[in-house]
Formats: C-alpha cells, structure tokens, sequence
C-alpha cells in the first residue's frame, strides 16, 4: 500500500480549513478527542459487489487522509462496515444494528437503491442521519418523509438533461433507449422521454432489461433495427458494457450515449473498440487529469484522483462520492459541536441540511428542501478515446 505523500496532507488540511471548517475553533478549554463513528452498509459481495468494493476503497482512503491531515483536531474518523450482500433486508437488518449503537453519529449507505428506500422508515424511527449514494429520487425525496437521509449521486433529470443537451448539439433527432428496470432506470427512461420531446428529438423505441441480466444481444439488436442515429444506454456499468459490445456485434453505426449509472472504471479494458467514442455524462473527477486546475477544489479534485490510483492502480469514478459523504458528515460534526460529545446525531442532521462543499464530485449544496445534493453542473460530457474516459472537447 502507498502512503499518503506529505505534500497531500498538506493540501488537504489547508483546503479543509479554509473551505469548510471556517469559524471552529479547537482551542477550546476541553479539548474534545472522541471518535467520529460512521457507520457504513455496503454491497461487498453479490451482483452489486463491483461498485461496493470501489466505495469502500474511497471511504478508507478519505478516512486515512481525513485521519493524517489534522483538520479533525484531535478526533479521528473510524468506520464500522457491515456487508448487506447486495440484499436489501440484509441491508435493514445491518441499519437496525447501526441504529441501536451509541457510538454510531451518521451511515453511509452505497449504490443499492432497494437497500437505501426499503431502510427509511427506520432511519427516521432511530434518528440516525444518513448519506446514502444510491441515485434514485425515492431515495431523498419527498424531503417530509426523509428527514434523516440525504443523497449524494447523480439525479436522472439532471442527467438526462445533459444527454439530450449533447445529443440537440451534435444534430441528432432520433434515438432508442435501453434501460435497466429497476427503480433508477425507470426513472431515466421518464425524464428522459420529457427531455427529448422538448428538444423534439423522436423516441423510436426502447427496451427494458433486468438489472442482473448479462444476456443484452437480442434488446439490442431490435432497438439497432430500428435505425437510430443514437443509442442511450441508461443500465449499471456492468451491463453497459455489454451493450456497447453487442451493438457493435450488431453492426450498429450510431453513437452511444451512457447516462452517469453507467460509470465505473476510468479504464474500458476489454470494450476499448466497441466503446471508443462513445459519451458519458458523469462529474469531471473521472478526467480531472484533463483538467488545468485552476481553482483550490479542482486542485483537491486532481490531488484526489492521482492519490486513489496510486494507491489502487486505477481509478472509479463513483469513489469521489463515497469520500465526498464522509467529508460532509465530518464537516458537520465539527461545525455542530460544542463540548466534547456532541452535537448528538439530531444536531448532526440539522447541520447536513444546510450543507455546502465544493466536493471532490463537484459542488453539493444541501437545503431544507433538497436534500439529494449533488449540483447539475457537476455534470459534464465524456468521450471514449484509446481505452479510457477523456473530456469532450
């Protein structure tokens, strides 16, 4: 494993302090040194273990920068990690247990969309203040019946949004959709059929696979028949490669657009040919080496990207959202507290509700209203070329 270099430390301390700790004071008479215990429910095995793994990769990593760089004071970030086994009531089983330890202030909870609703109700019974990083709506939202959860993933309007953005940009007026029928994809393929009607973009067909299914060649090959010039694949990484090598198979020659489920590794690997020039509409974390960083966050956003693939070979793009929650519950902690122990998990939610950050995902901004929240303009246009993920443009 390769240590944290000092140079980074440094970094994060100063852009922590100056961005989001402004106003705490740690030369109080008491100095406060317990634990933030943050409690973590993961898909580490079963069909959603891939992005399970690249989470807790990213959630290690914050934590032992977050640990070494001194912005914490004297506190220190632990995390207790539970898998859910990409099973929904194993997840409520695991937010039970969470719920009921005194030492637990806030969950992270990953991808799983089922895990993230089906464990509301209890959320909210224990009070227990949670950044789940699944991307459906249901997930935050209506804020009256989600008081304890917050979202931090990409939101399907903002996506599609973009998607059709580029597609109106490039000229094209006829696509087809593939989607996963899960909760998240219906919810593209709907505000994406608005999008495309108000960019009169015509819908000519669109097909529904199961979220586990590796058998994508014949939903592809009808939507390929139908001759768009566009085929959106709106599915879990997994599967949109899939896709991309079966329209290939089918001879397809129009372009692919991937909505921002369909990140994953900044390397395409085995779908480097069926993929090259494909789009993605994701954050810019997954290219920030593209990017002059011109700004103190993108110069976190870089530092961040070259830390996570030196330590792992490679990098996810869903990772800066697992280190971006525990930046957000740590903030919060320390802008809450007063004497040693608190603020107690009621006044670690009130401070999330109102939480600002320009993140390693790009900028959040969290209201009383709006508790999913990643901004629309972290979004931004990617473009396959030689085998990875680079800048449109």
């Amino acid at each position: 494993m390769i240590p944290i270099r000092s140079v980074t430390i440094t970094a994060l301390a100063s852009a922590v302090l100056a961005t989001t700790l402004t106003g705490c004071q740690f030369g109080a008479a008491e100095q406060d040194t317990s634990p933030i215990v943050i409690a973590v429910d993961l898909e580490l095995s079963g069909s959603a273990a891939p992005a399970g793994k690249a989470y807790q990769r990213a959630l290690e990593l914050k934590r032992d920068q977050l640990n070494a760089s001194g912005a914490l004071g004297a506190r220190k970030i632990e995390l207790k990690v539970k898998d859910n086994r990409s099973d929904a009531s194993e997840s409520l089983r695991n937010v039970n247990d969470f719920s009921n330890d005194s030492q637990v202030s806030a969950l992270i909870m990953g991808g799983c969309n089922e895990c993230a609703v089906g464990a509301v109700r209890t959320i909210n019974e224990k009070k227990l203040p949670t950044v789940a990083l699944a991307p459906t709506s249901a997930v935050a939202s209506p804020v009256a019946d989600r008081r304890y959860v917050f979202k931090l993933a990409p939101n399907a309007v903002d996506s599609a949004a973009a998607l059709t953005g580029e597609l109106r940009r490039r000229g094209i007026r006829k696509v087809a959709v593939l989607n996963s029928e899960d909760s998240y994809g219906r919810e593209g393929l709907a505000a994406l059929r608005s999008e495309l009607v108000k960019a009169d973009i015509r819908l000519v067909s669109d097909q529904g696979i199961k979220a586990t299914e590796t058998e994508v060649g014949q939903p592809v090959r009808t939507l390929a028949e139908r001759d768009p010039q566009a085929l959106i694949v709106w599915t879990p990484p997994e599967q949109a490669m899939l896709a991309a090598s079966a329209a290939q198979q089918a001879k397809f020659k129009g372009s692919l657009f991937f909505d921002a489920a369909a990140a994953g590794d900044l390397f395409l690997g085995a779908s480097t040919r069926s993929t090259e020039r494909a789009t993605l509409i994701f954050t810019q974390t997954m290219v920030i080496d593209d990017v002059i960083a011109t700004t103190p966050a993108k110069a976190a956003r870089l530092q961040w990207f070259q830390d996570y693939t030196a330590r792992f070979g490679g990098y996810n793009g869903f990772s800066s959202f697992a280190a971006d929650a525990v930046q957000l519950i740590a903030d919060a902690e320390l802008r809450a507290g007063g004497q040693p122990g608190e603020p107690g998990r009621d006044g670690l939610r009130d401070v999330l509700e109102t939480s600002q950050l320009d993140g390693l995902s790009g900028p959040i901004r969290m209201t009383p209203d709006n508790h999913s929240g990643l901004m629309p303009q972290a979004l931004t246009t990617l473009v396959a070329r030689g085998g990875r993920w680079r800048l449109a443009g």
